[in-house]
């Protein structure tokens, strides 16, 4: 192993307490504010239930589920608008462009308050419709649109109010952005009671006490703007469709898994009023029990997700570091632990139901409590299993197998229960919409087991060496001032072992893996996850950070990295390969810009040669490597990667062959900055 990199990890090893603190000490530190914060939602759900269904009935309950899609629709727009506008502001800060964050955000918040608007007016000229396509039943109707029309009002505060939040913990306050949240939450708690037991407005009262806390909380979210710390707003008010549609980009992830759960519950709605009517507990029941049912499984989820999500940097760091036994004693400690929860919760589930269910309102419909044990014992039949499959899922995001994590996350959530609904609903009716879940959480966990072994089964291989060149750090600088060369490159065409002996001509450092290693040290992740992650955007990371909710995203990890190629550009001369460095560096003096492609048929050969892909599939590799870049590019850059004016110098690395092109490349650097060495 390089001793640079030896040294590296001891260091990195020694001096962050990741790496040597007692790992049930460290799972409570990390895991602890994840179960709180993701908890209070839930929590919040679930008591405006309690509240309902004991002081309207189980029917007020269903009428809240039935409108429930339609809240998460404009949660969807929400988070795409907030998470949008938090990234493109961190992103414009590490760029040192203020001008353009407070423009990005404004126009975040502008697009958040058209689009709440539009669809408010919307929601209440078709909300007898809308019901109607997520599941109502005549029954129903009334409580529905009752709930509706008065929640509905309340929305464009909830969505608006929850960009900003997202703003204010990009901006550097996360505190303040959670009593904003807990505020809401404590208030709606206060005020259900008073207007449904007090001044008897039943469903009426619920969404009334909820609007009021959105409206308090939005009230103070939009108190903050006017304190922000690192960008000011005034001015930037002016709509810029481009802008929005940046925006909106970084914020697509969280949209895509917000409107896929508005989807799954609307499709669950109809086939429980489908199916219902066939049996002898009528379409009302189902649709009742099931919402309250998902709502108690989701406290469960909170504290096993949360406990998972806190063993994420935990994981990441000794995964890093090479402390594989750390990894493994890491993830025993969670799967135990989410077992422990989830088998303590599944006796309860299907010893006590009716205990739990009670909480929720009393009914004196025999059938009402005979589904709600009956939903409780075969729709939560396989949550042991989520004591797996939940921290082997993020277990696999952590070490960087972010494809694995996603196809894990999405197996359970979609690619499993929609067939298993349509197909076992078909067959069984209402009870093969129950089994539904099981068998999916099932398959999940069956998936999750491969998985992990097969992981684990890797631990250590091929990791003696590491992947990453590390400059040398005692070369002689022969050079009369300081350079700065970026190299992009298609992949197969050679430019980085060009990049690499233009440095060792012009006698200064290389940057390419190395700054991965950087990253870790900086991030505590590891460099399988990073190396994954840090210069490819997909559909499938978008999903997996949107299921788990991981606070590492792409973006937040180009930030950082951008943070270290400038750090890199201050203290030395270097050559620095990819990761957009040309862009982040665009206004340094003497950077020279330099990309190098070749035809397919070279880079085959070279992706054959070299990178020992299969002939056959050789050409495909490279199209699916050079996409990712060129989307990368142009996520974080808004310009074309393959486009030329971006760039110095463009060459075919194999028209003259690597070592010719590093050559003349070198000396086109000389005549550009007019360098005397030394």
């Amino acid at each position: 192993m390089d001793k640079s990199l030896n040294s590296n990890i001891i260091k990195q090893t020694e001096t962050n307490i990741l790496g040597y603190e007692k790992i049930g000490k460290l799972i409570r530190m990390y895991a602890i504010p994840s179960i709180i914060s993701i908890l209070v939602n839930a929590l919040y759900n679930m008591v405006d239930q309690v509240f309902i269904g004991r002081g309207v009935g189980y029917l007020g309950n269903g009428a809240t589920n039935i409108v429930f899609p339609i809240t998460i629709v404009f949660a969807s727009f929400a988070l795409m608008f907030g998470d949008g506008s938090s990234a493109y502001l961190s992103l414009k800060l590490g760029e040192n462009q203020k001008e353009d964050a407070g423009i990005g955000v404004a126009n975040g918040i502008i697009s958040a308050v058209a689009i709440s608007i539009i669809f408010t007016a919307g929601v209440l000229l078709f909300l007898p419709q809308l019901l109607n396509l997520f599941g109502c039943t005549p029954n129903l109707e009334g409580y529905a649109k009752d709930y509706g029309y008065i929640i509905t009002i309340g929305l464009p505060f909830m969505m608006i109010g929850t960009t900003v939040n997202s703003i204010i913990r990009a901006d550097g306050n996360p505190k303040y952005a959670m009593i904003t949240m807990v505020t809401g939450a404590i208030l709606n708690v206060v005020l259900d009671p008073i207007f449904i037991f007090v001044f008897h407005w039943g469903v009426k009262g619920a969404a009334t006490a909820t609007i009021i806390s959105q409206i308090i909380s939005f009230l103070l979210n939009i108190m903050y703007l006017g304190k922000l710390k690192t960008i000011r707003l005034k001015n930037h008010f002016k709509f810029s469709f481009s802008v929005a549609r940046k925006v909106s980009s970084l914020g697509i992830s969280s949209f895509i898994t917000q409107m896929s759960a508005a989807l799954i519950i609307g499709l669950q709605n109809n086939l429980l009023k489908k199916y219902g009517a066939q049996s002898v507990y009528g379409p009302e029941i189902p649709l009742t029990v099931l919402g309250i049912v998902m709502k108690v499984n989701e406290i469960l989820n909170s504290i096993v997700l949360g406990l998972a999500m806190g063993s994420q940097p935990i994981i990441g760091f000794n995964y890093g570091a090479r402390k594989y036994e750390r990894v493994k004693k890491t993830l025993k400690v969670v799967i135990i632990s989410s077992l422990t929860i989830s088998t303590v919760a599944f006796l309860l589930f299907q010893t006590i139901p009716d205990k739990i269910i009670v909480l929720f309102g009393s009914s004196t419909d025999l059938k009402y409590m005979e589904f709600a044990k009956l939903s409780f014992r075969i729709y939560l039949l396989m949550i042991i299993g989520n004591g797996v499959q939940t921290p082997v899922g993020i277990f696999l995001q952590s070490i960087g197998k972010s494809a694995k994590s996603a196809l894990l996350s999405m197996s359970k959530q979609v690619l499993f229960l929609v067939p298993g609904m349509l197909l076992l609903g078909h067959v069984f009716g209402i009870n093969g919409v129950l089994y539904a879940k099981p068998v999916s959480e099932g398959l999940a966990f069956l998936l999750s087991i491969v998985l992990l072994v097969s992981e684990l089964r890797l631990f250590g291989r091929a990791k003696s060496q590491s992947a990453a060149l590390v400059g040398d750090a005692d070369i002689n600088h022969t050079l009369d001032r300081p350079i700065l060369i970026t190299v992009s490159r298609e992949y197969g065409s050679g430019g980085r072992y060009i990049g690499k002996m233009i440095a060792e001509r012009f006698g200064i450092r290389f940057y390419d893996k190395d700054i991965i290693i950087k990253l870790a040290e900086k991030t505590g992740l590891s460099e399988e996850y990073i190396e994954n992650h840090e210069q490819k955007r997909n559909l499938l990371s978008g999903f997996n950070k949107g299921y788990y909710n991981g606070p590492n995203s792409g973006d937040e990890l180009f930030i950082k990295e951008s943070e270290i190629i400038k750090e890199i550009a201050e203290q030395e001369s270097c050559v620095i390969i990819g990761r957009c460095a040309d862009y982040i560096l665009k206004d340094r003096e003497n950077l020279v810009k330099v990309f190098i492609y070749s035809n397919m048929e070279d880079k085959v050969k070279r992706a054959v040669t070299y990178y020992g892909l299969a002939q056959d599939k050789a050409e495909k590799e490279i199209r699916k490597n050079d996409r990712e870049r060129a989307i990368h590019y142009k996520h974080y850059t808004d310009r074309d990667w393959t486009d030329r004016s971006n760039y110095d110098i463009c060459m075919n690395g194999d028209f003259l062959g690597v070592e010719k092109t590093a050559e003349l490349i070198c000396a086109m650097v000389r005549e550009k900055l007019n360098i005397v060495e030394i």
